[in-house]
């Protein structure tokens, strides 16, 4: 069975994400704010970035302000490639 691969491990090779949802406003689908520190190559100085993406939810259950897990999938629209997981944490 040269060149197959077993279906399992596509599925745990899938990028995963955290952050927190910034928008709910659409129908099954969320905005989800990414935040990286690190420190810069030259200076040393720590060097905040944010990235936003679209993902599907489902069952619109998140809520804005809520620390989300999100996965890569295949292309859902335009924007959507990626889908909710899981709520790590609930907004106050």
């Amino acid at each position: 069975m040269a060149g197959q691969t077993d279906p399992r491990e596509a599925i745990e090779r899938r990028k995963t994400r955290q952050g927190h949802v910034t928008s709910d406003a659409r129908d099954k689908t969320i905005t989800v704010e990414l935040q990286s520190a690190r420190a810069h190559p030259v200076y040393g100085k720590i060097v905040r970035r944010s990235s936003k993406l679209h993902a599907h939810d489902e069952t619109n259950d998140a809520k804005r302000g809520d620390l989300v897990r999100v996965v890569e999938c295949r292309p859902l629209s335009r924007q959507k490639r990626w889908r909710l997981v899981e709520i790590l944490e609930r907004a106050r």
